[in-house]
C-alpha cells in the first residue's frame, strides 16, 4: 500500500500511457447499446475510463493516448470535453485514436496489440522511452510510477500488473504462473486448475491487462506479431505468452502500487462488466465508509465536470417529503417530495413526488415520474419513468418488462419503457 500522493518521477515523464478503450462490454447488455463500456457512467459524475486516465495523470504521466473502436461517439465526446487540458508546449499530449483503417482500407483494430501497432507512427512523434498499456474499463486507483520503477529495476522485457485472487476464482482470468522472484514462467488463459503463488497455495495471480514495456522493444514485438500468421493480434493471447517463453516477463502485484486514502482499508479493484457487478459497485459507494473513497483529494478522479446548480430537495409534508438517506446525489438533481434510500443519483436527475427509490442507480438526466417505486434497479441516462411504475416487487412481471438478472437487479432503458405503452 502507498499513501496517496502525486509523484512526478523522471520515469513517468518519459512514459506514455496508452489506454485500450474499444471494448464492446456485451455483458452490460443494453447499457452499452449506445456507448462503449469505458464510457459508461460511474459514481454519479464520472465515466469508467476516467479512473485509468486519472491514475496516469496522478502518476506523473503527461502523454496519453486512447484507442477507441466500438460505438465510440459518447466516449470521444467525453474525452474531448474533459481531457483537453494537456498542452503540447509543456511536453504533454492527449490523442484520441479511433480505428480509422490507417494500415489498410479494410482493416479495423483486430485485437488489443493491433490497436497499438496501427498507431506506431503517432507514438513515435512523442518519442516516449516507456509505454504503459492500460485497459480502460476497470475501477481502481494505482500509481503507475511504482510499476515503472519495478520494470527498470528488474530489467524485464515486460512487466504485467497482477491481482492476487482466491485461486479457484482465477478460472475467469488470464493467470500468471510465477517463481519465487515474481518472474512469470507460464501464462494460462482461464485455466481450470490455476497455479498458485509460491508460499500461498490458495492464491493466484490474475492479469489486470496492464503492461509496461520499453518502447523500442514493444515496437519490435508488435512488428514481429503482425507478420505472424494466425495471430489474434492480442496482448494476452499472443504477445505476453511469446515474451514469457522467449524473454523476461515479471509480475507486478497491485498491492505494491494501489493508492489508498486513510479511509480505505483494502486495495480496491473492480471489473464492473456485468449488470450485477455494476449495480453492486455503485451502491457500495453509499456505505458510511465505502471501500472506494471518491472524496480523496490527494488522488482525484478527473473528469468532465458539467456546470450544474446544487442538488435540491423540496416539499416537507407527510407522504410528500424530499429526502435522501445513505445516498449520493449529484449536482443538478431535484428530489421533489420523494424518499431516496441507499441510492445513487447522477447529474441532472429529477425525481417527482410521492415516490420511493431504494437501491437505485440512476444515470444522468433521467426523469422519475410521480408515485413510482423502484427497488434494486439501474436506470439508463435520459430515461423517462412514467407515473406509478413499480419495479422490484414482482419478479415475474419485472422479467417480462425489463432485463432482470439472476440476483434480482433490473436494468431499465428507454426502449423498454416505450414498449410498455404498446
Amino acid at each position: 500500500m502507498v499513501e496517496a500522493k502525486t509523484p512526478t518521477t523522471a520515469l513517468a515523464r518519459n512514459a506514455m500511457a496508452y489506454v485500450l478503450a474499444g471494448g464492446r462490454g456485451s455483458r452490460l447488455h443494453e447499457l452499452t447499446d449506445r456507448r462503449a463500456k469505458p464510457a459508461v457512467f460511474f459514481g454519479g459524475k464520472t465515466r469508467i475510463i476516467d479512473f485509468a486516465l486519472s491514475n496516469a495523470l496522478n502518476s506523473g504521466i503527461r502523454r496519453i493516448a486512447v484507442a477507441t473502436q466500438y460505438k465510440a461517439h459518447s466516449l470521444i465526446r467525453h474525452l474531448q470535453r474533459g481531457w483537453n487540458f494537456l498542452r503540447h508546449e509543456r511536453n504533454e499530449g492527449f490523442d484520441i485514436l479511433p480505428a480509422s483503417q490507417r494500415v489498410s482500407e479494410t482493416q479495423w483494430y483486430e485485437g488489443t496489440a493491433d490497436a497499438v501497432f496501427q498507431n506506431i507512427d503517432i507514438i513515435q512523434d512523442y518519442a516516449p522511452e516507456y509505454m504503459v498499456i492500460l485497459a480502460g474499463d476497470h475501477v481502481y486507483k494505482m500509481d503507475y510510477g511504482l510499476m515503472l520503477q519495478q520494470h527498470v529495476d528488474t530489467g524485464a522485457d515486460v512487466t504485467v500488473g497482477c491481482l492476487e485472487v482466491p485461486r479457484m476464482e482465477a478460472t475467469a482470468f488470464g493467470v500468471m504462473h510465477v517463481d519465487e522472484e515474481s518472474r512469470i514462467v507460464d501464462f494460462l488463459e482461464k485455466p481450470a486448475d490455476p497455479p498458485s503463488i509460491p508460499g500461498s497455495p490458495d492464491v493466484a495471480l490474475a492479469s489486470m491487462g496492464i503492461y509496461v514495456f520499453k518502447t523500442d522493444f514493444l515496437f519490435d514485438q508488435l512488428r514481429r506479431d503482425a507478420e505472424t500468421p494466425g495471430s489474434a493480434r492480442d496482448f494476452g493471447k499472443d504477445l505476453i505468452p511469446y515474451i514469457v517463453e522467449h524473454g523476461k516477463a515479471v509480475a507486478h502485484r497491485f498491492t505494491q502500487s494501489c493508492v489508498r486514502s486513510k479511509a480505505e482499508s483494502m486495495a480496491y479493484w473492480r471489473d464492473v462488466g456485468t449488470i450485477d457487478a455494476y449495480w453492486e459497485a455503485s451502491i457500495d459507494l453509499t456505505d458510511i465508509v465505502p471501500e472506494l473513497d471518491l472524496f480523496d483529494q490527494d488522488w482525484p478522479i478527473w473528469t468532465y465536470s458539467e456546470l450544474t446548480p446544487p442538488a435540491k430537495f423540496v416539499h416537507d409534508v407527510d407522504g410528500r417529503r424530499g429526502e435522501a438517506v445513505s445516498s449520493l446525489v449529484a449536482g443538478g438533481c431535484i428530489v421533489s417530495g420523494s424518499r431516496i434510500r441507499r441510492s445513487l443519483l447522477s447529474t441532472g436527475v429529477h425525481v417527482h413526488s410521492y415516490g420511493l427509490l431504494d437501491g437505485a442507480v440512476v444515470l444522468p438526466r433521467a426523469q422519475i415520474g410521480r408515485g413510482t417505486r423502484l427497488r434494486n434497479v439501474v436506470v439508463d441516462s435520459s430515461v423517462v419513468i412514467p407515473d406509478g411504475l413499480v419495479v422490484g416487487e414482482d419478479p415475474e412481471l419485472d422479467a417480462q418488462r425489463f432485463r432482470r438478472t439472476s440476483r434480482g437487479i433490473c436494468l431499465i432503458t428507454q426502449p423498454m419503457i416505450d414498449r410498455l405503452a404498446v
